[in-house]
């Protein structure tokens, strides 16, 4: 567990998995061979001697103003899915939010980046068969846009994903629709960061002076802060994932803004740096 203060604000967070060697399969470009080529900064927080990508899934709970939000719940147990290592998982990831202070029945707000498959697993839990919403006193956050796109999309290929982790949370009346932009608390909005997906946000905190924003998945590891033309696998826009890339590196590079990469192993959080025509991420 690795906790953050921002002013008033207190982040946390809540760690489901890390593991080294996912890289190709969510960044194209990401060979062993082109990590070992790769600055020597990424090393060995977020690339191994072997050339591995280093990922994790985890959430962060913000604690702004007496709310405590969850961000993202990653890919939960007993769901099937075709990856062997989240496919009907046991995981401790509900007692590892209780042993951090946060039983499920204290969260007040759950906000989804987006409606991929590893930041919504958590919205449910398996109860008499049936998939329910674990976070009951919550209100569910979910993109407007997000939704209208995922609503109508074809089938995931992650197995039935809107069906077992988003639409119990809508049935039970547990959701708001949120613009990009929405204000949370006084200190918590929204940062629309289209491109990962359409209705994909980045969550930006301010408070007493001091900056940190949550990327969600604009980026998935620290080598695209020196490769941003390396995009993902899963982007439903490439281009405007690049663009919003290269935006967001303009906008909280050389700034005391904090940044906690959404699958940033490690140490998680640190800070952009100038580094020649490109970016490094220097942990804090």
């Amino acid at each position: 567990m690795q906790r953050w203060k921002i002013g008033r604000v207190t982040i946390t967070k809540i760690t489901e998995l890390e593991t080294p060697g996912p890289g190709t399969f969510v960044i194209p470009q990401a060979t062993p061979e082109a990590l070992l080529a790769a600055p020597a900064w990424l090393r060995p927080h977020f690339v191994n001697e072997a050339g591995e990508a280093i990922m994790s899934i985890h959430s962060f709970v913000v604690e702004s103003e007496g709310a405590r939000i969850l961000v993202d719940t990653c890919v939960g147990n007993d769901k099937p899915r075709p990856i062997p290592e989240w496919d009907r998982r046991s995981g401790p990831f509900l007692d590892d939010l209780r042993r951090a202070g946060f039983p499920p029945e204290s969260i007040d707000r759950v906000l989804c980046t987006h409606l991929h498959v590893d930041h919504v697993g958590w919205n449910t839990r398996l109860e008499g068969g049936r998939f329910v919403p674990t976070f009951g006193n919550a209100r569910y956050l979910i993109g407007r846009t997000e939704w209208e796109f995922w609503s109508k999309a074809p089938e995931d290929a992650f197995g039935p994903v809107l069906e077992d982790s988003v639409r119990p949370v809508f049935d039970a009346g547990l959701v708001d629709l949120v613009e990009g932009d929405e204000a949370l608390t006084g200190e918590v909005e929204l940062l629309p960061t289209p491109g990962h997906t359409p209705g994909h946000v980045s969550v930006r905190i301010r408070s007493e002076g001091a900056e940190a924003v949550i990327t969600g998945d604009l980026m998935h590891h620290p080598v695209q802060c020196a490769h941003p033309e390396w995009g993902s696998h899963f982007d439903t826009d490439p281009q405007q994932a690049l663009a919003t890339r290269r935006a967001f590196l303009e906008r909280f590079g050389d700034r005391p803004a904090l940044v906690l990469g959404t699958h940033f192993a490690g140490p998680t959080a640190g800070h952009l740096r100038r580094d020649g025509e490109a970016w490094r991420f220097e942990p804090a």
